[in-house]
């Protein structure tokens, strides 16, 4: 089945897509809060450099059992599928982790198990973790970079963690908390606007065409291999 896909945006060619995932498990989330800001400071750059911002929020709580169900049968929900289509066409995307276990939680892990290894290479990504103790500020360096490392994305230099005493009420001091974690969302945002304005817009699939999905014979399943 042949594809037809459809220009970004043909009456605005400097639209970039962005894609947000957030993995905070409560609501209202610090992790839901600092994909947020990292939005906003990317949309603003964007904004500063002539282009224009679509930006796509996803809370992965939302669609928590979807993700579990796909995991184990192989089937997606209609609006996990849009999810990851979503994802998979962006032409940025910033991905934000709470800390459990000193690593990335189990539900982060699963959604990016259930996106096609060749679909995002070369995409640029901004990641985020969030946490209760600065001591966890490693886990971007140590557990997010080599995940997407291996789905070969574009990962963004700056990385942005943010501890439970950096969030309060705006501090005046230019060395509080507050405002280091502020200055480091807005040059993440500097980071991945760079990157993104240096390369074309990707293609976007028409809705009418569904993405292809491969299908695997059941004898090769049987045999214990996907491959």
């Amino acid at each position: 089945m042949e594809l037809s896909f459809e220009s970004t945006d043909p009456f605005t060619p400097h639209t970039r897509h962005i894609a947000v995932i957030t993995a905070g498990l409560s609501d209202p989330s610090s992790t839901s809060l600092l994909g947020k800001q990292l939005a906003e400071a990317t949309a603003d750059a964007l904004s500063q450099r002539g282009y224009r911002a679509e930006v796509e929020h996803f809370e992965l709580r939302e669609v928590a059992t979807d993700i579990a169900d796909s995991m184990v049968t192989s089937s997606r929900s209609e609006r996990l599928s849009k999810m990851i289509n979503e994802v998979e066409q962006a032409d940025g995307i910033i991905a934000v982790s709470p800390v459990f276990k000193a690593t990335y939680s189990g539900l982060f892990k699963s959604f990016w198990d259930l996106i096609d290894n060749d679909s995002l290479t070369g995409v640029p990504i901004q990641l985020g973790a969030t946490g209760g103790s600065p001591r966890h500020s490693l886990v971007i360096d140590t557990a997010m970079r080599p995940l997407f490392s291996y789905l070969r994305m574009r990962v963004m230099p700056t990385g942005v963690y943010a501890a439970t005493e950096d969030w309060g009420s705006a501090n005046p001091d230019p060395n509080s908390n507050e405002a280091y974690l502020s200055r480091r969302i807005a040059h993440a945002g500097d980071d991945l606007t760079d990157v993104v304005t240096r390369l074309a817009p990707r293609p976007r699939r028409a809705p009418s065409q569904p993405k292809v999905l491969e299908v695997i014979p059941f004898e090769q399943l049987l045999n214990g291999s996907d491959k």
